[in-house]
């Protein structure tokens, strides 16, 4: 397989994967740099607090999201197929595995909290799209490869309007839902979202780490 091919088949397996799941197949995918720029860059992002759409604490919740994602977005800036492949080491993961996998498991946890499944409980077919995001590790480093960022931002993008779409139809209640059979204790809806968020600034450290000790940077 000549290069060009092994480039479009690792794309290929990346658009596939954000295409068809439960609850987002149908969506059109949205480019960051198009329909979705008002909502990343709208003139009250570092407000933190209520958002107009949404009720008050989902509200709130939704404009950390935000503003992380815009930070997120600032770490991203210019960032080529080769860096968002490149590796530090053979145990690690590459910046474009990362944004596979804060995609992997934004999905996750709508299908946990929106569709009440349990985790893990999902049709094969979801696995396979989005398994090996999530898990990251070795199969990551050998199939998340060649893909250039826009991809990355299309991936992001298409998941989080599913999720914005969501908050839209919750209230307050069903944001402090609890559940208490969940692996690091008694938890609700509310701090399984903040930790997407918080998931999110993790991972930005990680790839903040990485570019700096990009080769020529």
């Amino acid at each position: 397989m000549n290069k060009t091919n092994q480039t479009n088949g690792r794309r290929n397996f990346l658009l596939k994967s954000a295409a068809v799941t439960a609850g987002i197949a149908g969506l059109p995918f949205v480019s960051i740099s198009a329909e979705n720029e008002s909502i990343l860059s709208d003139s009250d992002l570092h407000i933190i607090g209520p958002k107009p759409g949404f009720t008050h604490q989902v509200g709130t919740l939704y404009s950390m999201m935000n503003w992380m994602r815009e930070t997120l977005l600032n770490s991203l800036k210019g960032l080529t197929v080769e860096e968002l492949d490149y590796q530090v080491d053979e145990q690690s993961n590459s910046i474009g595995a990362m944004l596979y996998h804060l995609a992997s498991t934004e999905r996750y946890y709508q299908l946990n909290t929106f569709d009440n499944m349990k985790w893990g409980t999902w049709d094969h077919s979801i696995k396979d799209k989005w398994d090996v995001g999530m898990n990251l590790g070795e199969a990551a480093r050998d199939k998340i490869k060649g893909n250039d960022l826009q991809d990355y931002l299309d991936l992001l993008s298409e998941v989080r309007q599913a999720t914005i779409d969501e908050f839209k139809k919750r209230d307050d209640g069903w944001l402090f839902t609890r559940d208490m059979d969940w692996p690091w204790g008694p938890t609700n809806n509310y701090c399984k979202w903040f930790h997407v968020c918080e998931h999110e600034s993790n991972h930005n450290g990680q790839i903040k780490w990485i570019k700096k000790r990009l080769k020529g940077r």
